[in-house]
């Protein structure tokens, strides 16, 4: 539905979205984030999944100064720093 008017998209249910959290091993930022984002999925009913940076090039190559990476619907959402609200938001508006 990528490039199609706002005024012909349909709005996807919560479980049609996907979160993706993009982080490494070790890391509190991601940590924080991770636990977001698992309160913001199960209260909405949106599956999330965790992408490990030091096992994919691509993805260590793309953010590795922004980790932790928030993806909403595979685009990036956020970096750093996951406001709860925000996440809300972006997955229901």
């Amino acid at each position: 539905m990528a490039g199609m008017s706002p005024l012909f998209r349909r709005k996807a249910a919560p479980h049609e979205r996907l979160i993706t959290l993009v982080r490494k091993p070790g890391c509190h930022l991601c940590d924080d984030a991770q636990q977001v984002i698992e309160k913001v999925s199960g209260d909405l009913g949106v599956p999330f999944e965790l992408k490990d940076i030091t096992q994919d090039k691509a993805l260590h190559d793309q953010y590795w100064e922004q980790i932790p990476v928030v993806l909403v619907d595979g685009e990036q959402h956020t970096f750093w720093r996951v406001n709860e609200e925000r996440l809300r938001r972006a997955l229901t508006d």
